[in-house]
């Protein structure tokens, strides 16, 4: 089984033509509004240079909603969702933008993620961090009507720890509960940490305070009494994950119910009129699959009503775009160049590094870092909407960003000192270099398809190395889906030395679920004693001390350019496209705006 968090797909660039339009003259060249002026600029007139100035986050329909309006929500993918309907199983992105409709957090997040008491449960923290205690309101309810119960949250750390779960969600959040370890390893029969106060309420005791629990506790319940029950023996976690009832059939307390799938294309919802927040907007939403390439005219057809993260490097298709408003918002992700340093181990769980890797001298790495010419890409194809990324802790956490630190820039003569240093030369005189023993030295470069630009930016990076003389070439000579991507990367495919890839972060700044020693995520295998120590600090009890936490991850930041496990290549914008009749949607992080609000005004 594939194992994957939340994956978003590098929207890649494309080269495109614009027709000028033909121009009038005398009054009518006067009433020419911005939006026709548009139409026919260049991409240099068209560079953003303030996307947070240029672009609201909230729409500015405020016309009353209809009742019983239907909306249609475009999921932008050229992969089919693959349909693991639970958070505590699913795969990729686009099944994560299937669930949102029809389930919920237990918990708000504020401006800064942190939880709050305005969500599904009420929390209240013990005066050592140690313990929360969690109560889950009245009135939520299943849509088969069965109250969500406090041990539906259990459930779902029964299911995280169970010794058969084989996903990558067992992290250091889950793993920290008091007794977990015990019941991971089959020692134990409960989670002593865990314990249930009555059918609304629970307490969950850690072994140790982190600063993380307040962003990255698990706060997702699991319907046991519709699923099916794994530790009572009633199935298996197997036939759990492939059900029914997880692929086709699952259920939440969202504002939507689930009410047909065709799997892999489209999910139909209707109005869950036992919401606990209130009555929904909508009578239906209509969610179905729109690939890259056909995202933008599907938008200005009316095809579809929400466009979520419209491909930036069509920016000039969406200037014209008069049925619609545009939105954005700096997205928690990045996208990265990641190299193959090692194996994970099923038997210890955890990543190995392999002395003998390809990769394994990290002047080579930062080498073909600097190699990297990021922010001519950026410029030229994505029109100011991405940016080139420097550390691996996002501008999207501000405080722990470290913003001083320049990463490695373009710096191609820089990379060819440090391939000589490291005995990387030009052996025969073709203009690629043979490694220190005088061997050939070719790299697989596995990168994902999907849309017209794809194949062009793997290139480009692919002419960056070798402008350095490195032999790079497209593993298996060509791109690979999305899912099947992935599957690569979780089995260490060895026809894969570097790969493409891209991260989103959640909303905890903690890196360990991505570069831990016992991170699945961790496709690079990278490993080593300073990583360890930094990131067991940065989420340590002495973290809840901001100032320290910055401190700790602005080394983690400096070891991470240093080592070179992944060199991140871009920051990112998120341009959402929204038809003008649609009301109260927002990708603003601080609105109390809710998706049960989101409606139609016509």
């Amino acid at each position: 089984m594939s194992k994957k968090r939340f994956f978003l797909f590098a929207s890649l660039m494309m080269a495109l033509t614009l027709l000028l339009a033909a121009c009038g003259g005398g009054d009518d060249e006067a009433k020419k509004t911005d939006k026709d002026q548009d139409k026919g600029k260049g991409k240099d007139e068209l560079f953003v240079e303030d996307v947070e100035a240029q672009f609201p986050q909230t729409t500015s329909n405020d016309g009353e909603v209809i009742k019983d309006g239907e909306l249609t929500v475009g999921l932008i993918s050229d992969s089919p969702f693959e349909g693991t309907l639970n958070k505590v199983f699913y795969e990729g992105k686009p099944d994560a933008d299937v669930m949102k409709w029809f389930d919920e957090n237990l918990f708000d997040r504020d401006g800064d993620y942190m939880i709050t008491n305005t969500g599904a449960a009420e929390y209240e923290l013990s005066e050592d961090n140690k313990t929360i205690t969690i109560k889950i309101r009245d009135g939520v309810n299943w849509h088969d009507g069965e109250p969500v119960k406090s041990t539906d949250l259990l459930y779902s750390y029964e299911l995280l720890g169970h010794p058969e779960y084989t996903g990558t969600r067992y992290t250091f959040m889950i793993e920290n509960v008091e007794g977990m370890e015990e019941y991971h390893n089959g020692e134990a029969e409960t989670i002593s940490g865990i314990e249930i106060i009555n059918d609304k309420e629970l307490t969950i005791t850690y072994k140790e305070p982190a600063p993380s629990l307040l962003q990255g506790i698990w706060d997702t319940a699991t319907p046991r009494h519709y699923v099916g029950d794994v530790t009572k023996g009633e199935l298996t976690m197997d036939e759990l994950v492939s059900s029914e009832k997880i692929r086709t059939s699952p259920i939440g307390f969202g504002p939507y119910k689930v009410s047909k799938i065709v799997p892999g294309e489209s999910v139909l919802y209707d109005r869950n009129d036992d919401y606990w927040r209130g009555e929904p907007a909508l009578k239906n939403v209509v969610l179905k699959v729109v690939s890259v390439a056909s995202a933008i005219d599907a938008l200005k057809r009316g095809d579809i009503d929400v466009a979520p993260e419209l491909p930036t490097d069509q920016y000039e298709r969406m200037v014209d775009i008069e049925n619609a408003e545009l939105l954005a918002t700096l997205q928690n992700s990045y996208t990265y160049i990641g190299f193959k340093l090692g194996k994970w181990d099923e038997e210890t769980k955890q990543n190995v590094l392999d002395p003998d890797a390809k990769l394994a001298d990290k002047r080579v790495r930062q080498a073909m870092w600097h190699a990297l010419n990021n922010e001519a890409i950026a410029q030229k194809f994505y029109y100011g909407l991405r940016t080139p990324a420097t550390t691996l802790v996002i501008p999207f956490f501000d405080t722990f960003h470290d913003a001083s630190n320049e990463g490695r820039s373009y710096d191609p003569e820089k990379a060819k000192e440090l391939l000589d240093e490291a005995g990387y030369v030009d052996v025969d005189g073709d203009g690629f270099r043979e490694d220190p023993d005088g061997n050939e030295f070719v790299l697989n470069f596995a990168s994902m398809s999907g849309g017209d630009i794809a194949e062009p930016l793997a290139q480009a990076y692919i002419q960056n190395w070798e402008d350095v003389g490195l032999k790079v070439q497209l593993t298996n000579g060509r791109l690979h889906e999305f899912n099947s991507f992935y599957d690569m990367l979780e089995k260490d495919d060895p026809n894969i030395d570097i790969y493409q890839g891209a991260w989103g972060t959640g909303t905890d700044p903690d890196p360990e679920g991505l570069y831990g020693r016992t991170a699945k995520f961790n496709y690079t295998r990278y490993t080593s004693e300073e990583n360890d120590k930094l990131l067991e600090e940065g989420n340590s009890p002495a973290a809840f001390d901001e100032d320290f936490r910055r401190d700790v991850y602005n080394k983690w930041q400096e070891l991470m350019v240093e080592d070179v496990p992944v060199a991140p290549t871009l920051y990112r914008y998120a341009i959402h496209g929204v038809n003008k009749r649609v009301a109260n949607y927002t990708i603003d992080a601080t609105s109390d705006l809710k998706l049960y609000e989101v409606g139609v005004t016509e």
